[in-house]
């Protein structure tokens, strides 16, 4: 009996709160009588067809152009675990059909290692892929498919971007094909990229860039492609944090020839070690200019040897770098202004080995113009 009254109590309180959760505060399923159900449901919907404004017309037009070009690479290696055991390992990046003979333009990191290629075109198509050429130093490669009617994207002009410029992204990030994300142009600047290597004029956009979009273009707001979606800056995280960075195409375009015919770039050189110049080295120096490159060294028998440029012949210090001075100074290529090793290499990458340059110097206190036939760097020491 004194068991029997306690299990009593805990059943009429078990009870009791079952009621009141069941009954009086009722649940999501159980019927109400301020539920109606009418045979038609009053709905406020718009008044027609979503008109588009000018900016997001653009947007759709930009994306209906360009998208068809963007192909989704995927790269298949196999590699062996401790047991020699067989590892297939697949990677996935992004390019764009450049010319109707099925070229497509990638970053050299996409393809790198790669035993096997294939290509999905924006129609679902697959092909097997061949590497053309590439350049690892510039993250560069051209593969082909054996595919001819197919519709190339139009290469716009990367030397006169301005921060601020509307610029957008097409690729495959995460593998979702055909994903488009936009953004502006933060800024440009020099980068290193993953692989070690550097890019001059670098894009930095805040376009969403993330693991995938690599290969692909970097377009501005008429859907020329003015760059290539090469890298992202996460602080750790494997997506997009606001800052991605893009090759500008004109590096590209004067690489393109080079590898499609000869599998490389024939980088063009002038044989020189230079050091750039400031106001306040200018003034320590007695230069007759305040600014500029330097030559420290010649390459022996190479362009700027064989021009008859003078490097320096007097030993001094860079704080603790011994270098030489006295050289004849560069100060500006083809009418260009030189300040620094990033002008030089634009106005490089402008030209192929073989071209002839007009070097304006000054040697001493003379200024003088000479002549260079720019030489392969593969071959410059």
């Amino acid at each position: 009996m004194k068991l029997l009254r306690p299990l009593l109590l805990v059943f009429l309180i078990l009870s009791g709160i079952y009621f009141f959760t069941s009954h009086r505060a009722g649940n999501a399923f159980s019927p109400a009588n301020w539920i109606t159900r009418p045979t038609h449901v009053e709905l406020t919907e718009a008044a027609g067809p979503e008109t588009l404004s000018a900016d997001e017309r653009n947007n759709v037009d930009v994306y209906r152009k360009v998208v068809p070009s963007v192909v989704n690479v995927t790269s298949r290696l196999v590699t062996y675990d401790f047991f020699y055991g067989v590892v297939p390992e697949e990677g996935q990046g992004s390019g764009f059909i450049i010319d109707k003979e099925g070229h497509i333009l990638t970053n050299y990191h996409v393809i790198a290692n790669a035993q096997r290629l294939e290509v999905t075109l924006h129609n679902r198509k697959r092909y097997g892929a061949r590497v053309i050429g590439y350049d690892r130093s510039h993250d560069l490669a051209v593969i082909q498919i054996p595919e001819h009617d197919l519709s190339p994207v139009t290469l716009g002009d990367s030397s006169h971007l301005e921060v601020g410029m509307q610029v957008f992204a097409i690729g495959n990030p995460f593998g979702l094909n055909g994903t488009m994300t936009r953004g502006i142009i933060s800024s440009i600047r020099s980068v290193r990229t993953q692989i070690g290597s550097d890019i001059d004029n670098a894009i930095q956009t805040d376009a969403a860039i993330n693991p995938g979009n690599s290969g692909g273009p970097l377009l501005n707001s008429r859907g020329d492609v003015i760059g290539i979606n090469t890298m992202i800056a996460t602080g750790g995280a494997e997506q997009s944090a606001g800052i991605g960075f893009a090759i500008p195409i004109n590096s590209a375009k004067a690489a393109l020839n080079d590898l499609v015919q000869f599998g490389h770039m024939r980088r063009p050189a002038l044989g020189i070690r230079t050091l750039p110049i400031t106001p306040e080295l200018a003034q320590q120096m007695g230069l007759a200019a305040d600014y500029g490159l330097l030559i420290v060294e010649v390459v022996p028998g190479g362009p700027a040897d064989r021009a008859g440029l003078h490097a320096g012949n007097e030993r001094a210090y860079l704080g603790n770098t011994p270098i030489r001075i006295g050289g004849d100074l560069i100060m500006a290529i083809d009418g260009q202004d030189i300040e620094n090793q990033q002008d030089l290499a634009r106005v490089m990458d402008q030209h192929k080995s073989g071209d002839t340059v007009t070097l304006t110097i000054i040697r001493g206190k003379r200024k003088m113009d000479v002549k260079v036939t720019l030489g392969e760097a593969q071959q410059q020491a």
